[in-house]
């Protein structure tokens, strides 16, 4: 589903869209109605990212909303279980538990 690299961070990633295409930083800020600075702060993964950002970005640099989803949560969860000795198990019983709810629902 992810085209580029996996390792590549949400932010890494729109800064890369945005440099390929020479845009520059004050356009895209221009076009998702934020300041430079929140931008800036987004692709140097020092400031979240809002669903209408990430929904405006899918528009602009027009890639599928999904994967970009996917890249951002997966930042998150990635950043917020770095340092937990059990990190990967956490990720396996948090599997487990999504796919028992999806079951639950169906």
């Amino acid at each position: 589903m992810m085209s580029k690299k996996n390792n590549t961070s949400f932010g890494e990633y729109i800064r890369q869209l945005r440099e390929d295409r020479n845009l520059p930083l004050r356009k895209i800020a221009a076009e998702l109605d934020i300041d430079t600075s929140t931008l800036s702060k987004i692709e140097k993964n020092e400031r979240n990212a809002s669903e209408q950002i990430i929904e405006k970005l899918s528009e602009i640099f027009a890639i599928d909303k999904a994967d970009l989803k996917v890249r951002y949560l997966s930042d998150k969860i990635t950043y917020q279980l770095l340092d937990e000795e059990d990190g990967i198990e956490i990720l396996k019983v948090a599997e487990q538990k999504i796919k028992y709810h999806k079951q639950q629902q169906a």
